[in-house]
């Protein structure tokens, strides 16, 4: 075990989570998202796909945060005081995508047997993924969907 893995431990004993912001890299966006929330509390971590690095961390903590509060978040309901004064929603992560983003997850689990919900969020004009008059961008590279399709539907 090196120092980062202990860095990952203590912050998950003490804080009740460690968050990870992933830059970005050719054709994806950078993401957010947390370890031990499933291990600590047994409900599962988040994934915010997409923005800023200090915005996705500091709502990751919220929703860590929440759940340590008693809230639960389900798929398809929608949420606020996340992003100001937009509501986010949350869908259930398909495991095909855990390796791929979820690397100290399976570090922490030793393998793939943990929850993660991606949070979605909108566009500063209100625009969801599942709107007819979204762009590309938004939904293909500012905010991919990690579900079992990789497409979301209006909820």
């Amino acid at each position: 075990m090196d120092d980062r893995d202990r860095k990952v431990l203590s912050d998950i004993e003490e804080y009740g989570c460690h968050v990870l912001n992933v830059a970005e890299a050719e054709g994806e966006p950078s993401f957010t998202y947390s370890i031990g929330i499933n291990k600590k509390q047994n409900k599962p971590d988040v994934v915010i796909m997409g923005l800023k690095t200090e915005l996705a961390h500091s709502m990751a903590n919220n929703y860590k945060d929440r759940l340590l509060s008693g809230e639960v978040f389900e798929p398809g309901k929608f949420y606020p005081d996340f992003l100001g004064n937009f509501d986010v929603c949350f869908v259930q992560v398909a495991k095909k995508y855990y390796k791929e983003y979820f690397g100290w997850g399976f570090w922490l689990h030793d393998g793939g047997e943990f929850e993660v919900l991606q949070m979605v969020w909108p566009t500063t004009d209100g625009v969801w993924t599942w709107s007819e008059d979204k762009s590309e961008f938004y939904q293909w590279a500012a905010q991919p969907i990690l579900t079992e399709s990789g497409v979301l539907n209006e909820i």
